[in-house]
């Protein structure tokens, strides 16, 4: 008896390394966010330990239009950069575009709200331990959308002028990695300000 031998043949494995983009961006988001869940932690740590008014419950009311107009441009701009994808550069444009009012939009509102609770209210920074976390909290998270808003406004700027080509798809969804980021802080901003802190 004689034994026969049989090699398998080893699977090739199609593997390439990750985008460069897309690894900075993954890596600023993850230090931004544990920037924010310092905030937050601070923000729900001093909760009702403010010894003078005003109080959250308040000044206060939900933005709920606002919060919609910045949620519903995380679809825009996914609109945005899947028809750059598909080499549809006019419809790109249209769709960056509504993307940049919206932002635009919750930006009026947050700063609006700012208005009213500071002239109107007497709530400023310095107020109370509720002004000092409210301000800083929600500042930074309105830095976050100025800081995309111009990023969005520069990519605007290049389409107007024709240099946003189809190959250029891998960067545009980089920076709709970072819109997508701030929409989503913003949920975890509103349900700790306007939900759980009220």
């Amino acid at each position: 008896m004689s034994a026969t031998s049989t090699t398998l043949a080893t699977p090739q494995l199609d593997w390439k390394l990750p985008a460069r983009g897309q690894v900075g961006m993954y890596s600023l988001i993850a230090a931004e966010a544990a920037i924010f869940t310092i905030f937050v932690v601070a923000y729900l740590f001093y909760i009702g330990k403010s010894l003078s008014g005003p109080m959250p419950s308040e000044v206060l009311s939900p933005p709920i239009f606002y919060t919609v107009c910045l949620l519903s441009s995380s679809l825009t701009i996914h609109f945005a950069a899947k028809n750059l994808r598909d080499g549809k550069v006019r419809v790109f444009a249209a769709w960056w575009l509504l993307t940049i009012i919206l932002g635009a939009t919750f930006l009026y509102g947050t700063a609006s709200e700012w208005q009213r609770l500071i002239y109107k209210d007497g709530l400023t920074i310095t107020t109370n331990l509720f002004g000092t976390t409210y301000y800083s909290l929600v500042g930074l998270h309105g830095f976050h959308v100025i800081v995309g808003l111009l990023a969005l406004s520069t990519v605007m700027a290049f389409a107007i002028l024709g240099a946003v080509k189809q190959e250029h798809a891998e960067r545009i969804d980089v920076l709709s990695l970072y819109w997508h980021f701030v929409d989503a802080v913003w949920v975890v901003v509103f349900t700790v300000v306007y939900v759980i802190g009220r």
